[in-house]
């Protein structure tokens, strides 16, 4: 039954593709540039990142003015660790930053840390 239902032509439906009709056109045609001169390109300088252990956890060159995630994990955890000697103006230096942006990187990104407390210290909560 499947076999013959499968090989049958549906009259109806065969019908229905005729009528329909499909239109397509090329999109327009990009215009080239006269007399071979190219426009100029803007090509970013581009520095190693300082990654030291975690070298290959992330990528081996970045544009100046820019860090990548590493980076920015490691120094914020340096300024965290050492603020009199990792200093904004430092970190701007070393990573080829602006001042204000180390600045603004340095004010509102804070790395947390975890805090484990005693277990004397601990007060242990009775079920109701």
């Amino acid at each position: 039954e499947i076999q013959e239902e499968i090989s049958r032509k549906d009259d109806r439906l065969l019908a229905l593709l005729k009528d329909v009709y499909v239109e397509s056109r090329d999109p327009p045609a990009q215009v080239k540039d006269q007399g071979g001169e190219y426009l100029p390109c803007k090509h970013e300088e581009k520095r190693l990142t300082k990654l030291g252990h975690l070298e290959a956890l992330d990528v081996k060159k970045v544009p100046k003015g820019k860090i990548s995630i590493v980076e920015a994990l490691t120094l914020l955890n340096n300024h965290k660790l050492h603020p009199h000697i990792w200093t904004a103006e430092k970190i701007a230096e070393e990573y080829s930053l602006e001042l204000k942006e180390v600045t603004s990187l340095l004010e509102f990104f804070i790395p947390f840390s975890v805090q484990e407390f005693p277990t004397e210290s601990r007060k242990a909560i009775k079920a109701t």
